[in-house]
């Protein structure tokens, strides 16, 4: 995993917008935006998936910084966690916002090499 991504600015193109379902778990209800990073492949073939925390309404993209990496120790996939560059947010906040996903996995929440918080 690299955590040197950590800071940086990218763009998310939204293919769940906050208030849609799962196409395939029609219960699962995203509270936040989720999408994915055009043109970067994550471990599983597919673009790198990302969380938009901080952005209270639906969009279709958005460009904002890398706060955190939620690693799945039990998948073959990392998400991002953006958010607008003026926001940070606690671990807690950041798991509080994407348990309704991450509930099913075991994670940890990186923000740097030296921070690794569960």
């Amino acid at each position: 995993m690299d955590n040197n991504i950590i800071g940086n600015i990218v763009t998310v193109t939204v293919d769940r917008p906050l208030g849609s379902y799962h196409p395939v778990h029609k219960r699962l209800c995203y509270p936040v935006n989720y999408g994915y990073v055009k043109g970067i492949l994550a471990p599983d073939g597919e673009e790198q998936d990302a969380y938009i925390l901080g952005v209270d309404v639906p969009v279709e993209v958005y460009t904002g910084k890398i706060v955190a990496v939620i690693h799945r120790k039990d998948d073959i996939e990392d998400k991002w966690v953006v958010c607008p560059m003026d926001r940070t947010f606690t671990r807690e906040k950041i798991m509080e916002q994407v348990k309704f996903q991450e509930q099913y996995f075991e994670t940890e929440i990186i923000f740097d090499d030296l921070e690794r918080c569960h």
